[in-house]
């Protein structure tokens, strides 16, 4: 049974969308939270960048603050830094519910992850294009979900890469043969043309940031994202 405009239900996936508010206009933001999530947004992803681990500045602790005031779903925080040991307890206090730091910015992830944890919040670990799935090896059982990043970070707006999707069947497969329960995530280029791939790959949350929020009406673009990924599973199964 599929209840539309929510995360849907497959016999081997649950789906969900997160819209991705770097592609939002700023000056509506929460009206376009709100048109995002209900169009079946379940999630807020936001990306959190430094201008120093990628070549871009975004936010900070004080919008997600503001954030968390305006919606009552889940905000997954893409930490997009150097350092991030040292913010995590000031997003958490915010009202971060997800946060995620990325493998190649991490010294010791391990204890990075339990300290999102410490901190009341699911931790993720970001993996870029270039970086092997297998640097997660000793990780995997500590995560509650992985984000495979499909474009380079840093920009929205960016062209799929396809290769990616090798990554998210490798995390499929090893969750199964590992018997653990990350859930996997990507982020960058998912839209119309690449949401069906991209689903029957494995991927189970889909950050969509430019294919919602760039043109249009966010509600609608999210409905027809959820609906392309919908069909896709069934295609899968």
């Amino acid at each position: 049974m599929v209840e539309f405009c929510t995360a849907f239900h497959t016999i081997t996936q649950v789906i969900e969308l997160a819209p991705s508010i770097l592609s939002a206009d700023f000056a509506r933001l929460a009206e376009q939270v709100h048109a995002a999530s209900s169009g079946g947004g379940t999630v807020i992803h936001v990306d959190i960048m430094d201008g120093h681990f990628v070549p871009n500045l975004t936010v900070g602790p004080p919008v997600v603050k503001s954030l968390r005031k305006n919606t009552d779903l889940p905000l997954d925080c893409h930490l997009m830094i150097e350092n991030p040991d040292l913010y995590i307890p000031d997003f958490a206090a915010a009202g971060a519910t997800w946060i995620s730091v990325h493998q190649e910015a991490c010294s010791h992830l391990n204890r990075t992850l339990h300290l999102i944890k410490s901190h009341d919040c699911l931790a993720g670990v970001v993996i870029n294009p270039a970086t092997p799935v297998d640097t997660l090896s000793e990780v995997l059982d500590i995560v509650d979900y992985v984000l495979v990043m499909s474009v380079n970070p840093g920009f929205g707006a960016q062209k799929f890469i396809p290769s990616t999707l090798n990554k998210v069947r490798r995390l499929t497969d090893l969750r199964a043969e590992r018997q653990l329960d990350y859930r996997i995530e990507i982020d960058g280029g998912v839209a119309l043309d690449t949401v069906a791939e991209v689903v029957r790959a494995g991927a189970e949350i889909l950050v969509a940031g430019n294919a919602v929020f760039g043109h249009g009406d966010p509600r609608v673009n999210a409905s027809r994202l959820l609906k392309a990924a919908f069909e896709a599973t069934l295609q899968k199964v």
